[in-house]
């Protein structure tokens, strides 16, 4: 699981600090750990609730849309070629399709295993693609509903996540920004496409969280930059953890 906290950073347990003097902390290195990474990632959108109909979220999911159009043939997903793997290189990617899901609308609160249960019945139904092993569907929430995964809430814990579901869909959950620790002081839809390319490079290097490329220490490849951006192609972005750059770019 990949959290993306509400003020800074990954959700993190703070030990207690010792008497003696503490060592500085190692400089983060992401280390590959076998699993899955997504190639040639299939991005499939969805939008819940009618909001995403009326005329402001028709405006935004079809922003988001053309977002995903132009970042997944950008050099964000080039500066990833560098946790290639053998035998699998990770290039361009696509977006394979967009839904909005009116029925049934979502509750004021959802939880992950609701949107679990939503995607393996989407899929089951054929009203989105069947997934593969590189696809991954971008789940999109209105304003005014938030996701509780694990105990923790949007807005009060994170901004999204990914995650991989039991039978292996692979997945990202976006809630609207709609508190202060989620906007950064961002328009909606920027903060949305910097949570939005967080949650895509972790899900496109670490789609299994802690299976692929993963710092122990200091989690996945967006957690080591979060809240650093930087703009590419017009877009707001979040800048990136690079092993080979010893910084975030």
């Amino acid at each position: 699981m990949s959290y993306w906290a509400v003020e800074r950073g990954p959700i993190r347990i703070v030990p207690l600090l010792r008497a003696a003097a503490l060592a500085q902390p190692a400089a983060p290195r992401l280390v590959y750990n076998g699993g899955p990474i997504l190639t040639s990632v299939e991005v499939f959108t969805i939008y819940w609730g009618s909001w995403w109909q009326a005329a402001d979220g028709a405006t935004l999911s079809g922003e988001l849309n053309a977002f995903f159009d132009y970042v997944l043939t950008s050099p964000l997903i080039d500066q990833l070629d560098e946790y290639s793997t053998t035998g699998n290189t990770i290039g361009h990617g696509l977006r394979s399709g967009t839904e909005t899901l009116t029925d049934p609308e979502p509750t004021s609160t959802v939880s992950d295993a609701a949107i679990q249960q939503t995607l393996a019945q989407l899929i089951a139904n054929g009203t989105v693609p069947a997934s593969t092993a590189n696809s991954l569907y971008f789940l999109y929430l209105p304003p005014d509903v938030a996701v509780t995964q694990g105990g923790a809430q949007s807005c009060q814990a994170f901004c999204g996540y990914h995650n991989a579901s039991d039978n292996g869909v692979y997945y990202a959950v976006m809630p609207y920004p709609g508190c202060r620790g989620c906007a950064g002081g961002l328009a909606p839809f920027d903060a949305l496409t910097s949570t939005s390319s967080h949650e895509l490079c972790e899900a496109i290097t670490d789609p299994v969280p802690g299976q692929g490329w993963y710092d122990d220490a200091n989690g996945e490849i967006g957690d080591i930059c979060a809240w650093q951006t930087r703009e590419l192609g017009g877009y707001t972005i979040q800048l990136e953890w690079s092993n080979r750059e010893g910084s975030c770019v």
